[in-house]
């Protein structure tokens, strides 16, 4: 199995930004937990903070043979109808993922305009939302 792991804007700061809500490990210590947790499958991982490079990559993915993507939009969840758009036009499955419960935080994390597009969500579980959204391509 090909899995995609995208993460949107400010994913890069991830053990450094607000360490209460996302956790002291760095985005590439969680990739590298990812990796060792679907050996045997094949991880690509992909970080931009530009909203049209990630369309580019969900693009992309599909003449790569990805068989899933899990997506961590960061605050383009909220708002960016483009990354919505870029969802809706591949035919790859999508799991939207997010670290924090967007539920129990602040009122305008609480809309996804992504949520519609995609396979699922999972939220609110750590580092460990990517692990259950891609264990979810498994059955």
């Amino acid at each position: 199995m090909k899995l995609l792991f995208i993460n949107g804007v400010n994913l890069n700061m991830t053990g450094r930004r607000e360490p209460s809500v996302y956790g002291t490990r760095t985005l590439d210590d969680i990739n590298a937990a990812i990796a060792a947790h679907f050996r045997g499958d094949e991880c690509l991982f992909y970080q931009s903070n530009m909203e049209g490079e990630i369309c580019s990559r969900l693009h992309a993915a599909a003449d790569e043979g990805v068989d899933g993507i899990i997506l961590n939009a960061g605050a383009f969840t909220h708002y960016s109808y483009a990354i919505r758009d870029a969802i809706a036009s591949i035919k790859i499955p999508v799991v939207e993922v997010h670290m924090s419960n967007v539920h129990a935080r602040e009122e305008f994390r609480h809309t996804s305009v992504i949520s519609a597009v995609c396979k699922g969500a999972v939220i609110g579980f750590g580092e460990k939302s990517y692990i259950l959204a891609g264990e979810s391509f498994k059955s």
